[in-house]
């Protein structure tokens, strides 16, 4: 009877040391749950409030670029030397809130910065193609940037063929490519990732063909885009350019000289319409970086074309 009651307590401790266990891991499992909610809600409400202050810098861009037009009165000239041409360097957002709204102590720091690019400031892809064909003038500028960056001339017949078949409405659907909108999509023509790369800094996708702005345009594009130039000479204009910029197009014809009569208002302007909007929003050690194309049209109006979001970046360290 003794030993019996001794096998019945070990029994009894044993249950109660199983429950104790199984209690603990449904508690553990229930808490473990709860946490992942609230981070989800948390991460959700950060996108959010994210999204909605990119929303908020990326109409203020608008808004520069639309009273950039409007103070032109006309002069339809576009240069590096204008407000929106000026990056703006990461700052607190608290430091853009009128007084009246207080930043609670405890709250996210939160850091804004961008910048506008001239899109017409490098070589435009749907400027191979013109009335359905593929544009030799624009071709050879294109073949002068694939030398300057030692890159198969190969890829380049590819790609404007490809472009060609892909904006053909005779073409079959099933076999031509898709229009590609942004660069990184010009692998779909058949560049190659690496020619790609080289390329990403003197290239853009626009909707249709456009000149090339040369109050804006790098040397590899100037050197590119007016035959007969060579890069020494391209930094001399830009140079020349940073002191006075061009206010129309025969005043960058007298600076080019002789070559100066190869520029046409077709592949050449002092003006813009197409804007890249790079914006870059960071709350504590969460990054999101936004990317925009947009248009202004005659009379001032900016209209978004595209909007594209990076996924999000976690820094190791909190930047200060």
């Amino acid at each position: 009877m003794k030993r019996r009651a001794q096998h019945q307590r070990g029994a009894a401790l044993l249950t109660a040391m199983l429950t104790v266990t199984l209690v603990a891991t449904l508690a553990s499992a229930a808490l473990w749950q709860q946490w992942r909610q609230v981070e989800i809600e948390i991460a959700e409400r950060g996108r959010s409030q994210t999204a909605w202050m990119m929303t908020g810098a990326l109409d203020w861009t608008r808004l520069i670029l639309r009273e950039d037009a409007i103070s032109a009165k006309g002069a339809a000239v576009d240069h590096l030397g204008e407000p929106w041409a000026l990056p703006v360097q990461e700052s607190k957002l608290s430091t853009f809130l009128s007084q009246d709204q207080q930043w609670r102590e405890g709250d996210a720091e939160v850091f804004l910065s961008g910048q506008i690019t001239d899109a017409q400031s490098r070589m435009n892809v749907m400027s191979l193609i013109k009335d359905g064909e593929v544009s030799p003038p624009a071709l050879a500028q294109w073949a002068a940037l694939f030398q300057r960056l030692d890159l198969p001339l190969g890829e380049l017949q590819t790609m404007a063929q490809q472009l060609q078949a892909s904006l053909s409405t005779s073409t079959s659907t099933n076999t031509a490519p898709l229009v590609p909108q942004q660069s990184e999509q010009l692998v779909w023509l058949g560049l190659s990732p690496s020619s790609l790369a080289a390329l990403r800094p003197h290239i853009t996708v626009l909707p249709e063909a456009t000149p090339v702005n040369l109050n804006t345009a790098s040397a590899e594009v100037l050197a590119a885009s007016v035959p007969g130039l060579d890069l020494a000479s391209a930094r001399q204009a830009i140079a020349q350019r940073e002191r006075s910029h061009w206010a129309t197009l025969k005043d960058a014809q007298a600076a080019f000289g002789p070559l100066g009569r190869l520029l046409n208002e077709q592949q050449h302007s002092v003006n813009s319409r197409y804007f890249e909007v790079q914006g870059r929003m960071r709350i504590d050690n969460v990054v999101q970086q936004e990317t925009a194309l947009v248009r202004r049209d005659a009379g001032g109006q900016v209209r978004m074309l595209w909007r594209l979001r990076s996924p999000q970046l976690h820094l190791n360290t909190t930047l200060q």
